[in-house]
Order: C-alpha cells, then sequence, then structure tokens
C-alpha cells in the first residue's frame, strides 16, 4: 500500500455516518445532542408514526439531516409539525436514513486533533454565524460568518472541549487529523459533542490550521507533521501479517 494523510476507511466512514458516529460516542462517554433516526421506508409507511416519535423523544425545534453527507446539504431546521414533514421529505432525497437532533441554543466551538496513537488537540475556536444555523451559504458562499481563535472561553471549559475532542477522535479510530465540532449550551454550559470531520478543509485561512497556528504550529510545520503521521502509520500497518499459514496439528 501506499502511505496517505488521515484517517483509514473504517474512521472515515464513520465520520460520514452521523448514527453510528453519535453511537460511538455515547458508548465513549461522551454527552451527545438527543436524537431519533429512522429509515426512509418507515417515513414511506408510516409518516405519522415517525412524526409521534420524534415529538416524544425529542420535541421541537430540531435539525432534520441525511444520515450520510457532509457541508450541511440536506439539513433543515423545523420549528413546527408542517417543517419537520417537509424537512424530512427533503432529507430523504439524499440518504435512505434520516436522522432528526433536537436544537441545540449554543455555542459552536471546534477543536484541531492531530496525531496517531497519541493525539494532541488545539485551542478551540468558535464559529459565530450570521444565519440560523452554519449552513452551505455560510460555509462556502457569503461572509454572514466569522471565526473567533482562539474562543473566549474558561479555562476549564478549554481543557475539557480539548479531553473530550480526544475521546472522540480515539472512539473512531483516528488517524492523522481531524477537527471535532461542538455546542456549548448558554442556558447550562453543557457541552455537547456535535460531530467528528475527518479531513477538514485544509487552506492556510481554514479553521483546521489557523486552530494549530493559534496554538503554536505553522502551516508549514503542520504539514511536515502529517507526512510524518502517515508514514508511521503505513510502517505500523505494515508490521501485520498479510498471510496465514495454518499451525500443523499433532496426531
Amino acid at each position: 500500500g501506499v502511505p496517505y494523510v488521515g484517517c483509514g476507511v473504517l474512521a472515515s466512514a464513520t465520520g460520514m455516518d452521523k448514527v453510528v458516529m453519535k453511537q460511538l460516542f455515547q458508548h465513549a462517554g461522551l454527552s451527545v445532542t438527543e436524537y431519533e433516526w429512522f429509515p426512509r421506508s418507515l417515513w414511506e409507511e408510516s409518516p405519522g408514526s415517525v412524526i409521534e416519535r420524534v415529538g416524544a423523544g425529542i420535541g421541537l425545534p430540531a435539525f432534520v439531516k441525511p444520515a450520510n453527507l457532509g457541508s450541511s446539504v440536506g439539513i433543515s431546521k423545523a420549528g413546527d409539525e408542517k417543517e419537520l414533514r417537509e424537512a424530512i421529505n427533503d432529507a430523504a432525497r439524499y440518504d435512505r436514513r434520516i436522522i432528526v437532533e433536537r436544537a441545540v441554543n449554543g455555542r459552536e466551538i471546534e477543536v484541531s486533533i492531530l496525531g496517531n496513537e497519541h493525539p494532541m488537540a488545539s485551542l478551540p475556536g468558535e464559529i459565530i454565524t450570521g444565519h440560523k444555523f452554519y449552513d452551505y451559504e455560510d460555509k462556502y458562499m457569503d461572509s454572514a460568518s466569522r471565526t473567533e481563535v482562539p474562543a473566549d472561553l474558561p479555562q476549564a471549559t478549554v481543557e475539557q472541549v480539548q479531553r473530550d475532542a480526544i475521546k472522540a477522535f480515539q472512539a473512531i479510530d483516528g488517524a492523522g487529523l481531524a477537527r471535532v465540532d461542538f455546542f456549548i449550551e448558554r442556558d447550562t454550559g453543557r457541552i455537547i459533542i456535535n460531530e467528528i470531520n475527518t479531513m477538514p478543509g485544509f487552506t492556510s485561512i481554514s479553521m483546521y490550521a489557523k486552530l494549530w497556528e493559534a496554538s503554536g504550529i505553522s502551516y508549514t510545520e503542520l504539514i511536515d507533521r502529517l507526512i510524518a503521521l502517515a508514514l508511521e502509520r503505513h510502517r505500523d500497518k505494515a508490521r501485520n501479517l498479510t498471510t496465514y499459514q495454518p499451525r500443523e496439528v499433532k496426531k
């Protein structure tokens, strides 16, 4: 095989699947947003039962998302039943599984991760959005949102999100790099993990690089470290046997 930067197949797939991702985060003891998920077929066969389940399980407002996709594609915020039905129909265009998450009134915090077996976390940054949520247009098409690096947080909170980001990275068996996104509830201060991005934007002005620059690692040094981590992981993988010789059974 060829050395490459970043996560392996399993971690990359997990980072794209919002349902499996949340289940692994919960198993690791991390706090996630309350959610319900269901197959598209259930929505088509029994929409009333899905609406009832969402109402009983998490209530409204809520975010409706395809279980697999990135860049906020297919994501809508629903404040009433009519919007919920429209949002589910939209999400169902993109995936056979749909996830509905309780809307969180919180600050959006991001942490960069670097490493393999012993990952380290950057200082956190904050996304200050100009829309109802950090959607596709916010990310790629306009300047309604801005970033604050590092985020203005108490030291205890900084250390907690760093620990939780590393836990999330290890929960999916990450390698090389990732960015972990959190909410911090405005009313309670509760830290909620939103998702992990196993191949975050990587220009010199992307949040991933900006967080490491604020943490003392320049863009060029970051690239050097990522290459070294890729080679390290490749050497470790090369230790695995790829053939099997059955032992002789004594008669």
